[in-house]
Order: C-alpha cells, then sequence, then structure tokens
C-alpha cells in the first residue's frame, strides 16, 4: 500500500495556514507539535468540554470555541488567513447549553434537516460548508501518513485460526453497521459477537463486554472504517488507553483496519501491547469477506 503524499511543502508555503478544529484526545498536540516542529504556520480552534485543558500552552496559536460557534469559528479562521483545515481529536455529544447556536451555525442545521443524517452525514455537510466559504478540509494521514496503522502484525503476539475465524466475523458485522452508518467496533468471542459500538465509544463497548464474556478464548476487538466514511474525518483511532482497556477487560488482541485508522504514539502502543500480550494486526477487510 503506497502512503498519500505527505503537504508539508504546500502548508510551508508563506500563504497557507493550517487551521485545526481541536477535540479531545491525543491527537490535537501531537498536530499542533508536528506545526511547531515544522514551522507551519496554523491557528487552532478548541472545542469546550471536548479538547483537553493541559495540552494548550502560552506558546500556542488557539482560542476555544464553543461547539454551537461554527459562525464565529469561520470567521476567526478567515481573519488569520487560513486555507486548510483539518479536525482531529474525539467529540462528544454536546449537552443543550453546549450546542446553543450561533445564527450561522442555526441556518446550517436548518439547512442539512439534521434529522434525516448520521453523524458521517452531518460531517459531510460541514465539509462543504467549510469549503463553500473558500477553505479546504484535509486530513491528518495527509499530513502525518505514519499515524495509519500499516498491514501485518505489529506485535509479539499473533491470532491463532480461532482468532482468525472471529476476525473474520467482526469484520462482517463491522461492515453492515458501517453501512448504517452505527459505530466503527465490533467485540467477538468464539463466533458471538459480544457487542457492537454505539453512542458510547470503543472504551466503553469493551467495558460493557466484559459482562459476557464466556470461559475459554478471550474475545477480541475489531475496528474498522465505515465503507462510506471520508477518510478526512472521524477515522477509527487507537492508542495507550484503548490497550489498557483491553487489557483489562480481558481481550485478546486487535485486529484493526489498516491504512484507515490512526494510531496514537505508535510505538507506545505496541510496547504495552507486548507487555500484556495482547496482538495487534493491521488488516485488509477484503481478505476475510467470504467467497
Amino acid at each position: 500500500m503506497n502512503p498519500m503524499p505527505s503537504l508539508k511543502n504546500s502548508l510551508s508555503a508563506p500563504e497557507k495556514k493550517l487551521g485545526i478544529v481541536a477535540g479531545g484526545g491525543a491527537l490535537p498536540k501531537q498536530i499542533i507539535s508536528w506545526c511547531q516542529n515544522h514551522q507551519i504556520p496554523y491557528y487552532a480552534l478548541a472545542i469546550q468540554g471536548n479538547a483537553n485543558p493541559d495540552i494548550f500552552t502560552p506558546d500556542m496559536a488557539y482560542e476555544w470555541i464553543r461547539i454551537g460557534q461554527a459562525g464565529t469559528g469561520f470567521k476567526r479562521f478567515k481573519e488569520e488567513g487560513v486555507k486548510e483545515i483539518i479536525l482531529i481529536g474525539t467529540i462528544k455529544r454536546p449537552t443543550l447549553s453546549e450546542l446553543i447556536p450561533d445564527l450561522r451555525t442555526t441556518a446550517f442545521f436548518a439547512r442539512i434537516g439534521t434529522k434525516s443524517l448520521g453523524d458521517d452525514g452531518i460531517l459531510r455537510a460541514l465539509i462543504k460548508e467549510i469549503e463553500h466559504e473558500g477553505m479546504h478540509v484535509i486530513g491528518i494521514q495527509e499530513i502525518i501518513p505514519e499515524l495509519l496503522v500499516k498491514e501485518g502484525l505489529l506485535t509479539k503476539k499473533k491470532p491463532d485460526k480461532e482468532d482468525e475465524e472471529d476476525i473474520r466475523r467482526g469484520v462482517e458485522v463491522a461492515e453492515i453497521l458501517g453501512k448504517l452508518d452505527v459505530g466503527q467496533s465490533v467485540v467477538v468471542q468464539q463466533g458471538l459477537v459480544l457487542g457492537v459500538e454505539g453512542i458510547e465509544g470503543t472504551d466503553k463497548l469493551i467495558e460493557r463486554c466484559s459482562n459476557y464474556q464466556r470461559k475459554g478464548k478471550s474475545a477480541i476487538l475489531v475496528k474498522m472504517r465505515k465503507p462510506q466514511q471520508d477518510l478526512r474525518i472521524d477515522l477509527p483511532t487507537i492508542g495507550t488507553n484503548t490497550i489498557e482497556n483491553a487489557h483489562k477487560y480481558g481481550l485478546k488482541g486487535l485486529a484493526i483496519h489498516a491504512g484507515n485508522t490512526l494510531i496514537v504514539n505508535e510505538q507506545e502502543v505496541i510496547n504495552l501491547a507486548n507487555k500484556y500480550g495482547l496482538f495487534i494486526k493491521g488488516i485488509i477487510p477484503s481478505e476475510y469477506q467470504q467467497c
């Protein structure tokens, strides 16, 4: 698989500035640090109630914004001369107070009719709105392609024949869920689906499924990009927290969509999985489809 070309040279041009919409998790800090290390001009909008305040320091170019202030965000990016925008980090379902929209956001939701759209549909509509403003949305993998999970076994531990059958089952279910815009992850044990990801996210799915594990071979997690999912937004992501939870709640390993899943601090993730005796395998879903 050929990696996506880096945009570093393009972003280095004086007229280019990267706009970062920062949600939760470690990825916003990683992309800001990358910009600082490579002298790439940037401006970040940190989403209140989502972005981690601890990652923002006085030397960073950023401000806080509510999730309902899309109009304010567009205006600020334009004032900063932003040309490229990256949406990165997790966004929790907002409370009513967080969702109180500015006029621009109200018009946006009225236009797209949110009742008929899932999360991916809303994000795609948001991208269209951003690009209507003359800015371009890019994916983090276009800047730092090495963040994508590689194909093949990443750990010392490897899945056995029965694990491979569970992976096959997980791929089958995850693809159906993805087409319905439901979730990205499935937990499978001995051919049985213990749980599928909903609104709660992967970590809570792993915890929930621990209540249903049976004796014998432990369960595995299968995590895949939704078939219709735009590669620029909301890619499946794993990090050290994923591995800690997998170990805590008795999983044997993870099968992750290669080239379509982000891995935060890859070496730390691999070292931790090796410490706990878990496997991580980057998979190509088509290789697990029934003929």
